[in-house]
């Protein structure tokens, strides 16, 4: 799996670290911005977040159209 963004740049020796869970490129380590995410289950009327968050990996594209204002 080969860092789509590290193609772009003709840089093919880069491997990748994590899928884009947006739009679903490979990622290596210098594109990829790891976050957390709370994970939310049901339990009676309401949601409830777990203790520990989970890690949700987006490219540096997807991470940069998310946080503009």
């Amino acid at each position: 799996m080969r860092c789509y963004d590290c193609l772009q740049e003709a840089r093919s020796d880069i491997t990748g670290i994590g899928v884009c869970s947006r739009c679903g490129l490979a990622t290596c380590e210098n594109h990829a911005r790891v976050q957390q995410a709370h994970v939310t289950r049901q339990i009676g009327m309401g949601a409830s977040y777990g203790r520990i968050p989970a890690r949700r990996v987006v490219c540096h594209t997807c991470d940069m159209a998310e946080t503009a204002h």
